[in-house]
């Protein structure tokens, strides 16, 4: 699904001929347009700051419409896949909320960071898995389902890992209200997906016509959080760019290899580990940036802003390399 800091997650069906529905369509073009619609929003804000200046209580109302999104999109078969095999999902969550938190608190303290970027990196790390994680799990021909319930899960413990994980690694760089953060997830994330996900249970019908658009509507929330957040924080982008953009690539590119990793090491099969590459690699960064804007500092949301076009950038290209690689039954064993 996830993670919103991205389109969202495919319809999660099949079209009658066994090909991809147009929901799934909708949600890989904009999976290719998403970035550049993202960097044109930074662009604005970054040269024309006065534009998006006072909008930066808006962004957790911006976030709530992504994850709503997220929620129409969802169904009951997304939590029963974490029935059918809940150690894999487990494997997943746990390389998740360990693998991205850990990155995130060594590559603050390597990059030696200012407390707000340390506290931005650290809060990225501590997010759920990205709304677009299933979407490239799809491109890479990895195990779509595993994602899905991978994502689904994360979300949900979201409020129970997210505020705790990020008092204990960003508390030394700047205080950290746990208790208020939880209220605020509950209320931008948890909230909205589950009232999309209960449209989708009265409506579906209706909504299976317009998912269509929900990866689009996705695309411009989250454009429009990158640019506010941008905005916020021009003058000090100006200077800390690159080094707000090494932490990034780094954070992204280590939790993607590491992803994998834990899941040939676990002897899961190709596909599988894929599924875990993006589960662990990509974050609902959009959740960070909203967070960071509330808790710390609209300088602290400038790592969401620059994860939330890079780790999209970066998962088209594994994904695209990965699908060149064909699987074979024996990469499917133990799945």
């Amino acid at each position: 699904m996830q993670n919103s800091d991205t389109p969202t997650r495919t319809g999660g069906t099949t079209a009658p001929s066994g090909g991809p529905t147009p929901a799934d369509r909708a949600a890989r073009r904009a999976v290719t347009v998403f970035p550049l619609l993202v960097i044109a929003a930074g662009l604005i804000g970054l040269l024309l700051p006065g534009t998006f200046a006072g909008y930066g209580a808006d962004v957790p109302y911006l976030l709530g419409v992504v994850m709503f999104c997220m929620g129409l999109t969802m169904s009951m078969e997304d939590f029963k896949g974490v029935v059918r095999r809940p150690w894999v999902v487990l494997l997943g969550l746990v390389a998740h909320y360990v693998i991205m938190p850990g990155l995130g608190w060594l590559i603050a303290h390597l990059l030696h960071l200012s407390p707000a970027l340390a506290a931005g990196v650290i809060l990225v790390g501590c997010a759920p898995s990205g709304t677009a994680s299933n979407v490239v799990t799809y491109l890479a021909r990895g195990d779509v389902a595993l994602s899905v319930s991978v994502a689904t899960v994360s979300t949900v413990l979201a409020p129970l890992l997210t505020p705790p994980l990020t008092l204990l690694l960003a508390g030394e760089y700047l205080p950290v209200d746990a208790g208020s953060m939880v209220t605020d997830i509950l209320k931008t994330v948890l909230l909205p997906v589950f009232a999309g996900l209960l449209v989708r249970l009265v409506a579906g019908r209706w909504i299976a016509r317009v998912l269509g658009v929900m990866p689009w509507l996705s695309s411009l929330a989250i454009a429009a959080i990158v640019a506010v957040v941008v905005a916020g924080s021009a003058d000090a982008l100006k200077s800390a760019a690159l080094t707000v953009l090494l932490a990034v690539v780094l954070h992204n590119g280590c939790g993607l290899a590491l992803g994998y990793g834990c899941g040939r090491l676990t002897r899961l099969g190709r596909p599988a580990s894929r599924a875990l590459a993006f589960e662990v690699g990509m974050q609902n960064s959009g959740l960070a940036a909203s967070l960071a804007t509330a808790h710390f500092s609209p300088l602290a949301a400038l790592p969401a802003a620059v994860f939330s076009v890079w780790h999209n950038i970066s998962g088209a290209l594994v994904a695209a390399w990965m699908a060149r690689r064909p699987t074979t039954v024996a990469d499917t064993a133990g799945q």
